[in-house]
């Protein structure tokens, strides 16, 4: 079977391996956010894959994918002492969810999957965000296109 046939898989199944050999990913999910029992402490930090859209071309299949990195704030009952970083770890899930960003985009862009023809399209856009959700998650949704080869067959 070609990889035009599989790729949406492909390319959700090795996103999803990439992501759990970071040491700051815990679970990875895909699908609709909202189905995910983000109640579970356990989960975290959590990577959540979603595509968007794919642009059917000759040669390629043109993904554009959003990866969600995430963790729970957790909130000091001590009392500010610092205005700037405040009382919470919202600045270091920023800061960790962007390097697992990174991580993913650099080896898209020129590492190991790069070679093995998962290749970015482009740049990656990053937007952070939070106190998403019901539990006061923070993190960064990370926007990236990325090609696979299309070599479906279409004779029959």
């Amino acid at each position: 079977m070609n990889q035009g046939v599989r790729g949406y898989y492909q390319i959700t199944q090795t996103i999803k391996t990439n992501l759990l050999a970071d040491e700051n990913v815990n679970t990875v999910t895909t699908g609709d956010i909202f189905d995910i029992d983000l109640s579970k402490q356990t989960i975290f930090p959590l990577s959540h894959i979603i595509v968007n859209n794919v642009t059917i071309q000759e040669q390629v299949l043109n993904f554009n994918i959003t990866v969600m990195s995430m963790d729970i704030v957790d909130q000091s009952k001590d009392e500010t002492t610092e205005i700037f970083v405040g009382n919470n770890t919202e600045q270091d899930i920023l800061n960790t969810q962007l390097a697992v960003a990174n991580k993913l985009v650099g080896l898209l862009s020129k590492g190991d999957l790069y070679r093995d023809k998962y290749q970015m399209d482009g740049d990656a856009s990053c937007e952070f965000f939070y106190e998403r959700f019901e539990n006061q998650m923070a993190g960064v949704a990370c926007t990236f296109n990325v090609l696979i080869s299309n070599d479906i067959n279409v004779c029959s």
